[in-house]
């Protein structure tokens, strides 16, 4: 048998599930010939096996096609490991089993014993078989004594032996341990026999896969050019085995992921990636389908500050690994010196307009240059929202994208992201919508101009400005409810062309030591990379003065606020702080802020001007009832929005047509008492009502006294109406 046929498995396309086929050829043959030795010893012949089980003459009529027929059975087991070794040696590099031994130190007697394990999942008739040979055990699954029988080449064998380095390799996995070990039934998992069938990765639990095909070269990352050379240096000392671990840290929607798979690539391997809930416990099948699939696994985490996370070790994974963290946590590798970090550096409009140019792969787009500027979003959420606008201007039928079809594709995006951690208000368009004094309007301009220009700012300051200046702007608005905090940050968003969400800083407040600071790191980070405006309501709750520490809930309090403090001083978006209660904010927060902004209760003037922007067009108040409402009814403009959509609603109910009564007891039909009927749509009585409701709702008296005073009564009727008639 020295002279091998030099082409015996010619006609067999070289492919990983022929591989596959072959090895369960000889994985056959290795368990007919332990039953023929079976039958030796019982006097039975190799027909009556055959009569019994009549589908192995079929197998066994298959492997004759292959072997000449003078091979006996004690050369077979010799022969097919010659053969197969032969014929895969030229196509080694594109064969998962071979993978198993060039990474994993699996000898082809392992090969086999995972084979004739899985055999039950790719014939069901091998159960019935494996139930007879373990018999009184009725499992159709072998157990590991019986495997290492068939397998072992010699008399004595020692199953543990052949089986251990596979099941500590997370290749086997073993049922009813409770049993004798020689008992223990073995199974190959699903997605291990999937991928020794050469059917591809199959998908475990919160991991992906992803082939070398899928990621650009490292000279083709849109990064800036000294990333680039540092990330080109990754393969060579991940190859020569300098460097084990590589940490990439950047936001989960950076360029990190292609960073990994660039060196990845250049390696000739894919990856497969395990999102926290995998990283933290890693499935037992995610070390073996590296090695079948030639992928490095990419561990993910979005730790909170001050968290660690250790990095797991991978049964039967011995190669390099690529850990995917945010800016805040640590990770503990166990490597020493071995261990890489590269962090991502923030976008620039420039390679931003080329993300986009790449991400449209052809489509059309107007002013790329605008829409880099505009849209401050990293390169993974860039790709993203490319193929939404796409979708929009395909909807709408036009042939090319624009910044508003962008602006659509940003919300979804924003909505899936951010949904469960803030609320999104609808913008206001215009200014003129706020009535505010001079002074404020002022500041709020100069917001304004700060947020348009807070990315090319620090390209026009000085020296000393290096290091301590960054892209974010922090605002701070303080004053009384109903004050319009809420609604020039809605104006501040529709001017800018962005996103406004609000967080409640009140319930984000965690009684539990560290969730605090977990909760407001995701929303923030969250908020930072999807430049959206950030509203963070009702400040005071966490910026408040810190006190003397006399007790533990007084030191977390502290750590609480020193958190925030460092993490908005190093903010990258717009966050806009509100609070009613400015003389309990920490002094610190305050000479943080870019912009202050005091909202004061509207004058006489400014609340004319904000009854004029909320009461109908076509209101039947006079022009001296509404000025005498704004001179003497000293409302904010949250109270007088209330009043009017009061008063709107009482018009509303006395223009029904349904017959029925209003509830009015004073004979009334239009509003007034001077007998004249009015026209219009509301009038000074409806008016009068609904502000004598706002009164009531704040517990105070109001100055129009019981709603019966009109212009035409004159002060004889304004005293009668204090006086109770």
């Amino acid at each position: 048998m020295n002279d091998l046929p030099s082409t015996p498995f010619q006609d067999v396309p070289p492919t990983p599930h022929q591989h596959f086929v072959l090895h369960l050829f000889a994985a056959v043959f290795r368990l007919i010939n332990h039953i023929r030795r079976l039958g030796e010893s019982s006097g039975e012949e190799l027909e009556t096996l055959f009569g019994q089980y009549p589908f192995l003459g079929g197998y066994f009529g298959e492997m004759l096609a292959y072997m000449p027929a003078e091979t006996t059975w004690e050369e077979g087991p010799g022969w097919w490991e010659g053969h197969i070794s032969a014929w895969e040696a030229p196509h080694a590099a594109s064969l998962p089993l071979c993978a198993l031994t060039a990474a994993g130190g699996v000898d082809f007697d392992g090969r086999l014993t995972l084979i004739l394990v899985g055999l039950v999942e790719e014939d069901s008739r091998f159960g019935t078989l494996f139930a007879a040979l373990q018999a009184p055990l009725v499992q159709r699954r072998p157990c590991l004594e019986l495997v290492g029988h068939i397998i072992g080449k010699e008399t004595t064998v020692n199953p543990w032996r052949t089986c251990h380095p596979l099941l500590k390799a997370g290749l086997l996995a073993a049922d009813y341990r409770e049993a004798p070990r020689s008992e223990w039934v073995l199974r190959v998992p699903g997605p291990i026999w999937d991928a020794l069938r050469g059917d591809g990765a199959s998908p475990i639990p919160h991991c992906a896969y992803s082939p070398p095909t899928a990621f650009p070269a490292v000279a083709d990352l849109i990064l800036p050019q000294a990333f680039r050379q540092q990330a080109a240096h990754l393969p060579n000392l991940l190859h020569s085995g300098q460097a084990h671990t590589v940490i990439v840290r950047g936001s989960p929607g950076s360029d990190r992921l292609q960073v990994a798979g660039a060196a990845a690539q250049a390696l000739g391997k894919g990856l497969i990636v395990a999102a926290e809930a995998a990283a933290a416990a890693p499935p037992p099948e995610l070390g073996p389908l590296c090695l079948l699939n030639r992928a490095l696994p990419v561990l993910v985490y979005d730790l909170g500050p001050g968290e660690t996370a250790v990095a797991p070790q991978l049964a039967g994974y011995h190669g390099p690994l690529f850990i995917l963290l945010g800016e805040s946590g640590g990770i503990k590798t166990g490597e020493t010196g071995g261990a890489v970090t590269l962090t991502l550096p923030p976008t620039t409009p420039h390679l931003r307009q080329k993300q986009w140019q790449k991400a449209f792969n052809g489509q059309p787009a107007a002013d790329l240059e605008a829409i880099s500027q505009r849209f401050r979003l990293p390169g993974g959420y860039i790709r993203q929202a490319a193929r939404l606008a796409a979708l929009h201007a395909a909807v709408q039928g036009a042939a090319v994208v624009t910044p508003d079809h962008v602006q659509a594709a940003c919300r979804t995006l924003n909505r899936q992201q951010l949904d469960t951690l803030a609320t999104r208000l609808e913008t206001a368009v215009g200014w003129e919508r706020l009535v505010v004094s001079p002074a404020i309007e002022n500041r709020l301009y100069e917001l304004e101009n700060r947020c348009r220009h807070r990315e090319s700012l620090r390209d026009h300051l000085g020296a000393a400005f290096t290091h301590s200046h960054n892209a974010g702007v922090r605002a701070l608005f303080t004053g009384g409810s109903g004050t319009g905090k809420t609604l020039a940050a809605r104006i501040l968003a529709a001017e800018l062309g962005m996103d406004l969400y609000r967080v409640d800083l009140a319930a984000v407040v965690n009684k539990y030591i560290g969730e605090t600071e977990k909760n407001l790191h995701q929303v923030l980070s969250r908020a930072e990379e999807l430049d959206v405006i950030l509203l963070l309501d009702e400040g005071d709750a966490l910026l408040g003065g810190r006190t003397e520490v006399r007790s533990a809930n007084d030191r977390y309090a502290n750590l609480e606020t020193d958190y925030l403090l460092q993490r908005l001083e190093h903010y990258q978006g717009i966050v806009v702080v509100t609070t009613n209660a400015a003389e309990n904010i920490d002094s610190a927060f305050q000479r943080r802020m870019d912009v202050v902004v005091n909202f004061v209760a509207p004058q006489a003037e400014e609340r004319w001007r904000i009854w004029q922007l909320h009461l109908p067009d076509d209101h039947g108040v006079g022009a001296a009832m509404l000025e005498r409402v704004a001179v003497r009814c000293e409302l904010t403009g949250g109270q007088i929005r209330n009043a009017a959509l009061q008063a709107t609603l009482l018009a509303l109910n006395d223009g029904r047509t349904d017959g029925r009564s209003d509830g009015r007891s004073d004979g009334r039909t239009d509003g007034r008492t001077d007998g004249r009927t009015d026209t219009h749509f509301l009038s000074a009585w409806h008016l009068e009502q609904a502000i004598q409701s706002e009164y009531r709702k704040a517990g105070a008296t109001c100055p129009l006294g019981n709603g019966r005073y009109t212009p035409q009564a004159g002060m004889g009727a304004f005293l009668d109406a204090f006086a109770g008639d």
